[in-house]
Formats: structure tokens, C-alpha cells, sequence
């Protein structure tokens, strides 16, 4: 889940700030609370999100759609995040998404592996809301920089 410890608490009808940047972004989750709490925080900050629960269909969906950002469980039902980055640089991938790991293996091989494996960030539940902001607009910065 997303700890939001150093946030000002919101009245549930309050909107969060719109992003500085909407996005495009791809989440694979396979905990069906995770992935619904989840979505609707990245919708709630303003990004458009589309989710899956296993590799096969991020597979699918990956080969199909361009997304600006992938966040990826590690732990998925059917293989890993690492399986899913290796696979989609096999694939050849021709605009791969700006790629975070979210995952609750913590431990330095495991930074380290999703490192290896492609992502970008390695990030380990609880979320924290504050890096997760701060690496979508890290992301929208370096997708506005491409054009």
C-alpha cells in the first residue's frame, strides 16, 4: 500500500493536487486490493491508469498500447517483474516506459536485480507517496524531453 505519513490529512471529498504532468501509466499487480488502491491513488493525482494482475496480460497489453511509466510488482502469480522487464528487451520494445519496481522484497539482491533487469527505481511496500510523486515527475520531465 502507499503510506502517506508526511501528508497533511484530506477531507475524502477533497481532490490531491493535479500531477504536474498527466501520464500514461501501466500497473501490474497481482493483490486485487493493492492494485484498486493503487489505481485510484495515480487517478486520483491525475494520471491515467491501466492495470493487469499477471505477466501474460501485461505481456499482451504491453505489446499493443505505449504507456510513459510501468510499475510492476515483482511477486506476480504467473512469473516476476524481472521476467517482465527481460522479456520486453527481447521483445525489442521500441519506446519501453520509464520503469519502477514495487515490490515487498526489500533486501540488496533484490534492488540490485531490478537494477540489472531494467528498472529504474526499486521501491518496497509500504509506498511512500512522496517518492512515488517525485518519480512520476521525474518521469513526465524525461517524457517531455523526448517530445
Amino acid at each position: 500500500m502507499i503510506s502517506s505519513h508526511n501528508e497533511p490529512r484530506r477531507d475524502s471529498t477533497a481532490r490531491a493536487p493535479a500531477a504536474t504532468q498527466h501520464l500514461r501509466i501501466f500497473l501490474v499487480e497481482n493483490d486485487p486490493d493493492t492494485r484498486q488502491f493503487f489505481t485510484m491513488y495515480l487517478e486520483q493525482i491525475g494520471h491515467e491508469v491501466h492495470s493487469v494482475s499477471t505477466l501474460a496480460d501485461a505481456l499482451a497489453d504491453l505489446a499493443r498500447e505505449r504507456y510513459d511509466v510501468l510499475i510492476a510488482d515483482i511477486g506476480l502469480s504467473d512469473g516476476t517483474g524481472w521476467d517482465l522487464m527481460r522479456l520486453l528487451r527481447e521483445d525489442g520494445v521500441p519506446h519501453p516506459p520509464y520503469a519502477i519496481a514495487m515490490t515487498g522484497f526489500g533486501m540488496g539482491a533484490d534492488r540490485a536485480r531490478s537494477l540489472a533487469e531494467g528498472f529504474r527505481h526499486h521501491l518496497v511496500k509500504p509506498i511512500d507517496s512522496k517518492k512515488v510523486r517525485a518519480l512520476l515527475a521525474e518521469a513526465a520531465k524525461e517524457r517531455s524531453a523526448e517530445g
